[in-house]
């Protein structure tokens, strides 16, 4: 595999580690958690990451990507993740990117993606639930794994303190 795709297929790990971050050990209720009218719930938020991926997709096997969401927040989450882990193969096996570059994947859909991750994040906090610091440079993100079984983290801050409103 060259470089780029080693690149895209690291930056999709990122993406699954820091997805499942945000997601890991929230409370049942956060999936349908809407901060007010027109911001997507994380259930939303998570079918269209899964859509912008699925869109990613197409540039490897062509077609139109369209889906349904799922009944459910955890089928959601899986089906992302074996987009996720569809697409690595692809990285993997060499299979042409159709009218794009690896260049145009990471400035699109790739990052469109890691930056829903973050708005996950930050409806965790918005939810009462947030979600501790780490340094992610440290992050134990292996290329591999791409699923929605991903390692807690590595260096997370011991001591932080939620920033005060007055």
């Amino acid at each position: 595999m060259d470089t780029k795709r080693q690149l895209l297929r690291h930056y999709l790990a990122a993406l699954a580690y820091r997805t499942q971050k945000a997601l890991r050990d929230a409370p049942e209720s956060f999936a349908d958690f809407r901060a007010r009218p027109g911001v997507r719930t994380p259930h939303e938020l998570v079918f269209h990451m899964t859509g912008v991926m699925g869109y990613a997709r197409t540039f490897f096997i062509g077609g139109v990507w369209r889906l349904e969401k799922m009944p459910s927040f955890q089928q959601e989450i899986l089906r992302f993740h074996d987009l996720l882990e569809d697409i690595g193969r692809h990285l993997d096996k060499g299979s042409p990117l159709n009218n794009t570059t690896p260049e145009k994947m990471l400035q699109g859909p790739f990052s469109d993606a890691i930056t829903h991750a973050g708005q996950l994040a930050m409806l965790r906090r918005l939810y009462g639930d947030p979600v501790p610091p780490e340094n992610f440079i440290v992050a134990d993100i292996d290329p591999r794994n791409l699923g929605p079984e991903q390692p807690h983290p590595v260096s997370p801050d011991e001591v932080w303190e939620e920033p005060g409103i007055e």
